[in-house]
């Protein structure tokens, strides 16, 4: 345990950690005249609260007033007034409350102690969410001037591509909807209040300031309350605050500083905390939205508004309200991804619009239907259709491969969103840690050390090594019995003064009790000196139990063997050092080792024993345990007895101890260039021995002084001076909600894109506010679940790198698969303008391509070859390279040179493949008349060459498919790490069985298209080929060569941004 002799030390624990020093000067206790200490000690304090809390004082006798030093009573100051002043600032009496009508006015003028839900999303909203992007729009605008020119087959098809993508978007997001609901209301149903002296059960949301609220063992906290009288209380606080062990309460504290964080304030319990021990009576302060989690739910209502537009007009608001609206609809709120999307759609629309207009001047403005149907192909061939159903079912497939790594998505842009993070800020508390208390070490009068390490489940006591004494402890080994005797009085004693019960289930073990004791019944189970252990082996007998109290910190039993009765006790140091018959110079060496045990942030227990007389202790006419702890608990003077000259026996260390993944997950974030950042509502100590062990701080680097803050001194901080920093913390210990904010809203002026994880209440603003929130599944509440884009179904640090690797392999693909697609349009785009110069005797266009072609290259060749893109594995360095620059998006340089190289490449040789057939063979008379619209024997030529292609635009598509899983390796030496040889490109292009597969039928399905008889020449105007086919070949041979060279010189001259070596590190 922690001392008073300077020990600083983390606070909230069972026993508490170190003991309150008590101030120069005494204030005045509102709770002594109200309450009667039964346990016959000085009702000093005994909260726990860190080294960096505030200055607090307990009562020591007459009642006096705080107003002379305190403001106007305000719910957030009502711990630093004494009980009477925040009753007098209430209007409520001490002891009987107020009557009923009083309650019924308070109610009508504070409203009911409900907390407002947060805007959840509706059905309508989520359908709005798959239409709102620009992408969308264009192909709804295409679609209608299909329908206009009477192109009823294009309009349909581009309808359903809308309609598939509208289909799985929504019933995607509407699905994770309904699995992770909005808030939930957090009230306790029902509580008991003192109205006019007598007690009543009311509903929660009935509550009013001024109320007096009695509270018991597992009783829900119903609204903010100031203490009044508490005994032995202790509330679990980790929604709020993030702390991973119950807090210890005490009414009779009055705190000084206002600026005390909300874990730190001892004196109150909040609405939603749960009561873990003991009874109390509070007074209501605040109730509904103005309780902290209203407060918290607020924030999360408002997370995403942006202050700039809260204007002060009404015309300012509704300039605001279109331009949102407008924003919304374009789809550039959202994303990197999505909005890079979106204005890429915008672009090509004016793109389109822009080809139109040539295609118009070049007529000369003379728009006949031929010259309207050819431009709109031409403004047609530069939309890729089927991007906005790609991307949406490759993302939909990435869904179900993140379910798999413990990931759910709630929003489908989230997934391709976390791939480009460049800073986690990660709760510590059940996220980096097991979230549960585990003895880590032992250190026994005679000097000798135990120490447990790598402990996988807390609650097995197989789990982990141990050493005893610097050997490796092995059970049921004669080393291992030797041990178990050295260690015999303390383990005894751990085992016997607890109440905790650890049980084994099937293959698993599982624990009821208060954390600390569950850590140290384990601890005894490990030696084979459990509690029923002894209890059946030694014959242990109950005789006495004093329980834990939070006013001396201590717990005590007594019991009697073969060998006689002994008391058997644990506490605090502070409290148990004055009791033990030790030397001044033992008492020394205790508390430098408590220092030393507490630096490494653990909470320290101190384990003593003593022989005594069992007849002092029996109580008469008891027959149960019950009956004997409640008498003994009543007999104080037994107590001080029992509790005196004890027989020191060690030290225990206990902390939660962090996954065995984490450290290895965050260096696996290092390397890929992302920061961790641990916030915690815990001590800075905890936090930090942690940040160590797992590696987000680093032990050969001493860190500088922002390294590591309170975040008290953070809060503190201006924005400026937070940006002056060279950095962020790494380490935030004492987080509040607002604080959260604050340091996402200082990565975002730092332009860095990051995921904010959490479990409880108090991260769910900032959950919302971050650019991808992430929250507990097992541990989580409802608040943060809702806030969250997704949700760890383990709650396993682990599962983000993996969400983040996921969202890394579907960055890249998307950039394949648009590259791909892109690459289509260009091609289309090349031909169909240059295919202007090709005309008939009459001076009309000839089209290279009809407009079903190239709907058909866009929307089925090539939509099954970009899916299959879509689900590529992750390149071998994903984890090893930066994080992409989210500002530049998708569309990077590489992207768009690649792009029209290749799209470049495949246009000349479809140019190339057109010319050969049309006018090598029968002159420039021979594309005859009427061509683009009924086949006649004059068309022959220009069908043929049309069909010719046709066949070349599609197979330099199913080549481009295989080029484009890597954009700098060829496809003949593409995964060096796994096989080479003359043959590897058979493995490569089998890797991807999807892809290989959309490649085999898009060569299978050309022949059908360009030979069935009515399909070649009434739909697709073109003729079945025979010679041309050499001419399609010639063309592939020629396209494979230009992109191979191409990919070599990005090689030779560095150009790529995804160059891997072509050898593994291994083999350097």
């Amino acid at each position: 345990m922690g001392t008073e002799i300077e020990l600083d030390v983390e606070a909230q624990t069972e026993p508490p950690i170190c003991g309150f020093k008590r101030s120069a000067a005494c204030t005045p206790s509102p709770t002594l005249a109200g309450t009667t200490v039964t346990n016959g000690t000085d009702a000093d304090a005994d909260a726990d609260v860190d080294a960096d809390a505030t200055d607090a004082t307990v009562g020591c006798g007459s009642i006096s007033s705080t107003l002379d030093t305190a403001r106007a009573f305000t719910p957030e100051s009502a711990y630093t007034l004494s009980v009477p002043d925040v009753c007098s600032q209430l209007d409520t009496d001490l002891e009987n409350g107020f009557d009923s009508s009083e309650a019924g006015r308070r109610l009508q003028h504070h409203g009911p102690n409900t907390v407002e839900g947060a805007r959840g999303l509706s059905t309508w909203t989520i359908l709005m969410r798959q239409v709102s992007n620009s992408l969308t729009l264009v192909l709804v605008i295409t679609m209608v001037l299909s329908f206009a020119i009477d192109d009823h087959i294009e309009g349909g098809v581009i309808a359903a591509v809308i309609l598939l993508n509208i289909v799985v978007g929504f019933f995607q997001d509407y699905r994770a909807e309904q699995t992770i609901q909005a808030l939930y209301a957090l009230s306790a149903p029902t509580c008991k209040v003192i109205r006019a002296g007598l007690i009543e059960s009311i509903r929660a949301e009935a509550l009013v300031p001024g109320d007096l609220v009695k509270l018991g063992v597992g009783d829900i906290v119903p609204a903010d309350l100031r203490l009044v009288h508490s005994i032995n209380l202790s509330t679990d606080e980790a929604v709020l605050t993030g702390e991973s062990v119950p807090v210890s309460k005490h009414a009779e504290i009055i705190l000084k500083d206002r600026d005390v964080p909300l874990g730190d304030r001892i004196n109150m319990v909040y609405s939603a905390s749960t009561v873990t021990r003991g009874r109390a009576t509070g007074v209501v302060v605040a109730t509904g939205m103005t309780t902290e989690v209203g407060k918290i739910a607020d924030l999360l209502r408002r997370s995403k508004e942006n202050p700039a537009d809260a204007r002060t007009t009404a015309a300012g608001k509704a300039w605001v309200k279109v331009r949102n609206l407008f924003r919304v609809l374009l789809g550039l709120d959202g994303t990197p991804m999505q909005v890079s999307l979106s204005k890429f759609a915008l672009l090509l629309f004016a793109l389109a619009i822009i080809l139109a207009i040539i295609v118009f001047s070049v007529s000369r403005w003379n728009v006949t239907d031929e010259v309207l149907i050819y431009g709109i192909c031409v403004a047609v061939a530069v939309i890729p259709e089927s991007l906005i159903a790609v991307l949406t079912i490759a993302t939909a497939l990435g869904t179900r491969a993140m379910a798999k790594g413990n990931v759910v998505i709630r929003k489908l842009a989230a997934l391709e969103a976390v791939g480009g993070v460049t800073n986690i800020c990660s709760d510590k508390t059940g996220t980096l840690t097991q979230g549960k208390m585990v003895a880590k070490r032992v250190w026994l009068v005679d000097g000798t050390k135990v120490s447990i390490q790598d402990t996988t489940h807390p609650f097995d006591p197989t789990s982990g090594n141990v050493r005893v004494a610097d050997e490796v402890y092995t059970p049921k080994s004669p080393a291992a019995e030797k041990s178990a005797a050295q260690l015999k009085d303390f383990l005894e004693t751990v085992a016997l003064c607890n109440n905790s019960i650890v049980t084994k289930v099937d293959t698993s073990y599982t624990a009821i009790g208060e954390p600390t004791e569950i850590a140290l019944q384990v601890l005894a189970m490990r030696f084979g000196m459990g509690k029923p252990d002894l209890l059946q082996s030694d014959g242990h007998q109950l005789l006495a139990e004093f329980p834990f109290d939070s006013s001396c910190k201590r717990m005590t039993v007594v019991c009697s063997d073969e060998d006689g009765a002994f008391a058997y006790t644990k506490g605090a140091l502070e409290a148990m050092l004055p009791l033990m018959d030790v030397s001044d110079v033992l008492k020394t060496i205790i508390v430098a080792k408590a220092e030393s045990l507490a630096a490494e942030g653990l909470r320290v227990l101190c384990i003593a024993k003593k022989a005594i007389d069992p007849t002092s202790v029996v109580p008469q006419g008891s027959t149960t345990d019950v009956e004997k702890v409640a008498q003994a608990d009543e007999n104080s003077d037994q107590r001080s007895a029992v509790e005196r000259n004890l027989s020191f026996l060690g030290l225990a260390g206990l902390y939660d101890p962090p996954r065995l993944e984490s450290a290895a997950a965050v260096k696996r974030c290092q390397h890929a260039g992302i920061t961790v950042h641990m916030l915690t509502g815990d001590h800075v100590k905890t936090a930090t021995t942690i940040a160590y062990e797992i590696g987000i701080l680093n032990r050969a680097n001493p860190s500088n002084g922002n390294d590591i803050m309170v975040a008290s001194a953070f809060d503190s901080l201006s924005d400026a001076q937070i940006d002056g920093m060279e950095h962020l913390p790494l380490v935030l210990a004492r987080c509040s909600p607002t604080t959260k904010v604050r340091m996402v809203e200082a990565m975002h002026r730092r332009k860095a894109f990051c995921v904010m994880t959490g479990d409880g209440v108090n991260d769910s603003p900032a959950l919302k506010k971050s650019d991808v929130g992430i929250a507990m599944g097992l541990n989580g509440s409802d608040v943060a679940k809702e806030a969250a884009d997704m949700v760890l179904t383990d709650d396993n640090f682990a599962s983000i790198v993996t969400a983040i690797e996921e969202g890394r392999r579907l960055f890249d693909n998307i950039q394949k698969f648009l590259l791909h697609l892109l690459v289509s349009n260009i091609a289309q785009v090349f031909l169909l303008l240059i295919g202007l110069a090709f005309k008939d005797p009459h001076g009309v266009s000839v089209f290279p391509l009809s407009p079903l072609e190239i709907l058909w290259a866009n929307l089925v060749t090539s939509s099954f070859l970009a899916l299959g893109l879509g689900i590529e594995d992750a390149q071998p360095d994903i984890m090893q390279r930066p994080p992409h620059d989210v500002s530049i998006g998708v569309f990077t340089r590489e992207l768009i040179i690649d792009k029209f190289v290749y799209g470049t490449a495949i246009g000349g040789l479809c140019l190339a493949a057109f010319t050969s057939v049309a006018y090598g063979v029968n002159g420039p008379n021979g594309l005859g008349l009427g061509c683009n619209e009924d086949y006649s024997d004059a068309c022959g030529v220009a069908f043929k060459a049309r069909a010719t292609t046709f066949a070349t635009l599609t197979f330099l598509l199913l080549v481009t498919a295989w080029e484009a899983k890597h954009f700098t390796r060829s496809l003949f030496n593409m995964h060096p790490e796994k096989y080479s040889g003359p043959l590897s490109v058979f493995r490569t292009v089998w890797q991807n069985k999807f892809l290989f597969g959309a490649v085999t039928a898009g060569f299978v399905v050309a022949f059908p298209v360009i030979y069935l008889p009515v399909v070649n020449r009434i739909v697709f105007k073109h003729d079945a080929i025979t010679w041309e086919w050499g001419v399609v070949a010639a063309c592939v041979v020629v396209y494979t060569a230009i992109v191979e060279v191409w990919k070599a010189v990005k090689r030779r001259f560095g150009m790529g941004a995804a160059i891997l070596k072509l050898r593994v590190d291994g083999e350097a």
